[in-house]
């Protein structure tokens, strides 16, 4: 970490120091990443007002057969992807974290019970990452590295969430999205790979294009299901081509399930971002497949995983 760290000030006075990772500029054959986040329908955040946590257990669940469709998916085209799943997750149905990391896959965390980490105190939160690092590391057999808060809940807020992550054994995290949004954001933060000065954490924020002055939200989700096909490939494309970076995407297992229980009582704005273009996902989801070249997250941004 031989480059001058900068500094980024938070809302709640304290300062993000951070060391960009500018080794990370592409070749002419860029890696890009691929990411899952491992949650039932009914686990989003939208959802939080309608769904209570108490009745998680006897609602139906499809993260299974969602997951091993995505699996599959990836074996077709011969892609290697990260998988952030739930502690809730991997208690429940252990054969589907061997499968994961059976396949070659990357086995990271998403939490214990999809908190988002805003709602959290740090004792809270180390309690939640730690439970979830511990239960997927007993069924998958594997270290994990990884974590992604849900909803990208780390921010100008809550930056003590990163000392946390790293006093508790993971390596990096990819859990801050530099836009504006109603839910999450801090789209002051950078837009590449950085390094925390104070403990060499890893952070990769989620991919954006930027655009006259502003960030816009490139990395996946209901933004890859909203804008057409070929727009979202030239916008990726750019990120390659134009800031010579990595680029980074990821979607649910709920996402490539049309099928899926609707839930009753959300607002228009939930509605529309949980349920739109569903039926579409999984073919642009085999379109992107094939037109970007993939890897797992820590074979693209840890360099010493790169040969594993």
């Amino acid at each position: 970490m031989s480059a001058a760290a900068e500094s980024l000030a938070s809302a709640d006075g304290s300062t993000l120091r951070f060391v960009p990772d500018s080794d990370r500029l592409l070749s002419d054959a860029p890696v890009n990443a691929m990411s899952i986040d491992v949650e039932d329908y009914f686990q989003v955040a939208a959802f939080e007002g309608r769904v209570s946590r108490g009745d998680w257990a006897g609602i139906e669940t499809r993260v299974v057969d969602n997951t091993e469709r995505a699996l599959a998916m990836f074996g077709a085209a011969n892609v290697k992807a990260t998988f952030f799943t739930l502690g809730w997750v991997a208690e429940r149905f252990p054969s589907l974290i061997r499968d994961i990391v059976a396949a070659g896959h990357e086995l990271a965390s998403h939490g214990s019970d999809h908190y988002r980490a805003t709602t959290q105190t740090p004792a809270q939160f180390r309690d939640d990452i730690r439970r979830a690092k511990d239960v997927l590391e007993e069924h998958g057999g594997v270290a994990v590295r990884g974590y992604r808060a849900p909803s990208y809940s780390i921010g100008r807020t809550n930056l003590w969430a990163f000392d946390e992550l790293a006093e508790a054994g993971y390596e990096y995290s990819s859990s801050v999205y530099p836009i504006v949004h109603d839910l999450y954001g801090m789209p002051e933060a950078p837009r590449f790979a950085f390094r925390l000065a104070d403990t060499g954490l890893l952070e990769v924020p989620v991919t954006t294009l930027r655009l006259r002055g502003r960030n816009l939200p490139f990395g996946g989700g209901g933004y890859f299901r909203l804008m057409p096909y070929s727009v979202y490939r030239r916008g990726f494309a750019r990120v390659n081509a134009v800031d010579r970076q990595p680029g980074l995407f990821y979607f649910h297992p709920w996402e490539i399930d049309p099928q899926q229980p609707r839930v009753s009582g959300l607002s228009a704005r939930s509605r529309f971002r949980h349920y739109l273009n569903l039926d579409r996902m999984a073919p642009r989801l085999t379109r992107l497949l094939q037109d970007f070249r993939w890897d797992r997250m820590d074979r693209v941004f840890l360099p010493e995983a790169a040969s594993s």
